[in-house]
């Protein structure tokens, strides 16, 4: 049997074993299509239903997420790419989709720990400097109709992050692993592709680099952590704390900002507004990482 190369990574092997089962590469472009098909198939005939059954000015905001209705669509619609992996991993490699996740047990008490201990960094940060971003932040919904949404906005980030997280640090890490035995090739390869992703020159401008470089990273942080623990609830949690706050409290004015209650001051492609605070930002995902980290081993 082959075991993992790194000690630090022996619980990764409950999740890589049942993938050495039906592991040829075949399989996994394979089934990189057929979560492709769900998830795009699925989101075209949603999109049509729900629209023909609730048609309005909000349809618009499916382009970029401008309205709250529109998000909590965009954002239940990864739950298609969950579908995709599930059918996947069960049709080509003879599995259920908790192998892929880990067992639901350990994945729930991780993620609660994790999640309890970046709150509590959250409040921690919340009182240091520097209290403000350099220029006001704009508001954008009204603070009751925020409260209003936020069970559901929280639910469909829960759902959006968990898809990514089981294709990428589940699905794909797994597959990898299964066929390589050095780490650097399933710690980063599922993060180039998750980088891809995030590669936006439209929106960013001169950033989309600088952007895509802070995806990578945090997906190697976050393959780190799944080999850690052995399930995805670690990084289901750093993920959904992370986008909660990107999506929910404080978004990009350039799109996905239907549900948060501010706008950034400056728009994406802001080189002097934006990159002084990605700094600030890999800072803050390093210390969640090491938080997390911290969180398993109580």
């Amino acid at each position: 049997m082959m075991m993992p190369a790194d000690h630090r990574y022996a619980a990764h092997e409950a999740l890589v074993r049942p993938a050495r089962m039906q592991s040829g590469l075949w399989r996994l472009l394979a089934g990189l299509v057929i979560v492709a098909a769900f998830s795009l198939g699925g989101t075209v005939v949603a999109y049509g239903v729900i629209g023909g059954v609730f048609p309005g000015p909000w349809v618009q905001g499916l382009s970029d997420g401008s309205n709250p209705a529109a998000m909590l669509v965009l954002l239940g619609g990864f739950g298609f790419a969950i579908l995709g992996v599930a059918a996947a991993v069960r049709l080509l490699h003879q599995r259920s989709l908790l192998t892929v996740t880990g067992n639901m047990v350990p994945l729930v008490r991780q993620f609660r720990k994790v999640l309890m201990a970046l709150l509590a960094l959250g409040a921690v940060v919340a009182v240091l400097p520097p209290y403000d971003m350099g220029e006001p932040l704009v508001a954008n919904v009204p603070l009751w109709q925020w409260l209003a949404f936020l069970p559901l906005s929280l639910l469909a980030v829960l759902v959006q992050v968990s898809a990514e997280e089981i294709l990428f640090r589940g699905y794909l890490q797994q597959a990898l692993a299964a066929r390589f035995r050095h780490p650097a090739v399933w710690l980063c390869l599922p993060s180039v592709v998750f980088a891809l992703g995030h590669y936006l020159p439209a929106e960013a401008g001169s950033n989309a680099g600088l952007v895509a470089l802070w995806a990578a990273l945090f997906g190697i942080l976050m393959a780190d952590l799944t080999a850690r623990a052995g399930s995805l609830g670690p990084a289901i949690a750093v993920h959904f704390v992370n986008n909660a706050v990107a999506l929910l409290f404080v978004a990009s004015p350039t799109s996905l900002n239907g549900l948060a209650l501010y706008l950034l001051p400056y728009e994406m492609s802001d080189t002097a507004g934006l990159r002084p605070w990605l700094a600030v930002d890999v800072a803050l995902m390093l210390v969640s990482w090491l938080t997390a980290r911290l969180a398993l081993r109580r």
